[in-house]
């Protein structure tokens, strides 16, 4: 069986508006609270537990999508004026990237968090 990441906390401010933020933005939904986490199921395998935390350092969340996929997420974040870019030192010039001949974006969540779309894999 190959190792399958199952969940991973993410901090945030407000778990439950993160949650929310979060799920309407990649079309998801929030799943039932899990004791005092707001989940978030992002596939089969994943859920993103968020959880209330008062100082945490922002993370980066990177998420392989198809073409339609990616246009759909694109349209909300634009139709919520959330500010994106190419780059993850850049995530603000208004620009997307073709890098390995796919499209890719970056934006910062609520939270400070830096999500990254990508139409190929990076990791290979």
């Amino acid at each position: 069986m190959p190792i399958l990441l199952n969940h991973t906390i993410v901090p945030a401010r407000d778990k439950n508006a993160s949650a929310a933020w979060f799920a309407r933005i990649m079309g998801l939904e929030v799943a039932p609270a899990m004791g005092h986490f707001a989940p978030v199921r992002v596939n089969d395998t994943l859920t993103f537990d968020f959880d209330n935390a008062e100082n945490f350092d922002g993370h980066h969340y990177a998420f392989h999508v198809s073409d339609e996929e990616f246009d759909a997420i694109f349209g909300r974040i634009k139709e919520e004026g959330v500010t994106f870019g190419s780059q993850p030192w850049s995530h603000t010039d208004g620009k997307l990237n073709n890098r390995s001949g796919g499209r890719g974006v970056y934006f910062a969540d609520p939270n400070g968090h830096l999500l990254e779309l990508m139409t190929t894999d990076q990791s290979r």
